[in-house]
């Protein structure tokens, strides 16, 4: 059994803010409130610092002198960038993964598929997005391969959120129909176990989806 990995009071703050950016409670240019921080998770202010400039480094916020913290936002050509990083690691997971997954793995994936249908109908995006995001955590976490996952933790937790976002809910209702029937494609590829059109399917789906298409 393996034992709980143990959790610093930075580490903590750290987790608490990139989850909230991971789920759109924190989005872009968002500026970061280190009294509330403090106050909500009940932890001193250096803890708290030492996380925010942890997270700095780590490309989630930005820094200014006075000013203080915000949630990093992406360029174009930045999200382009990324989204072809994530797209060729993810492709990778997936292909690594294919032999270990067992059928109640791709059951899962075919019930969060569904999950994710009534999400959209919905117009639910933040229970979207959870599903969407351990949809794939099924196979990356079956990839065997600790240095790439941690890699792929790292990126999707700042460049995902910032894809999937709309002030117009129906197109991008309608958009992410369209991304949820490729979720039941890659599930047909792995049980085909075609890891060449897995690969293709996986980095054509992590393109850019943002105001151009929306």
């Amino acid at each position: 059994m393996q034992m709980p990995k143990y959790q610093s009071l930075k580490d903590h703050v750290y987790n608490y803010i990139a989850e909230r950016i991971q789920d759109g409670t924190l989005l872009p240019n968002h500026k970061i409130n280190e009294a509330e921080i403090c106050k909500k998770l009940d932890i001193s202010r250096t803890p708290t610092r030492e996380a925010l400039f942890q997270l700095t480094s780590d490309n989630l916020l930005e820094y200014l002198p006075r000013r203080g913290f915000t949630v990093k936002a992406f360029d174009a050509k930045k999200k382009i960038d990324f989204s072809r990083i994530i797209g060729t690691l993810d492709a990778l997971a997936a292909t690594l993964a294919v032999d270990h997954l067992e059928e109640s793995d791709l059951a899962e994936m075919e019930r969060l598929v569904n999950k994710m249908d009534h999400d959209i109908e919905r117009l639910n995006f933040t229970e979207y997005h959870a599903d969407q995001y351990e949809f794939h955590e099924l196979y990356i976490r079956k990839s065997d391969n600790p240095l790439l996952i941690d890699m792929m933790h790292s990126l999707k937790i700042s460049f995902v959120r910032q894809s999937y976002s709309s002030e117009d809910k129906q197109k991008l209702a309608a958009v992410l129909n369209e991304v949820n029937s490729e979720h039941r494609k890659i599930v047909e590829l792995i049980r085909l176990k075609d890891k060449p059109q897995l690969e293709c399917t996986l980095k054509y789906h992590w393109r850019i989806i943002d105001t151009d298409m929306l």
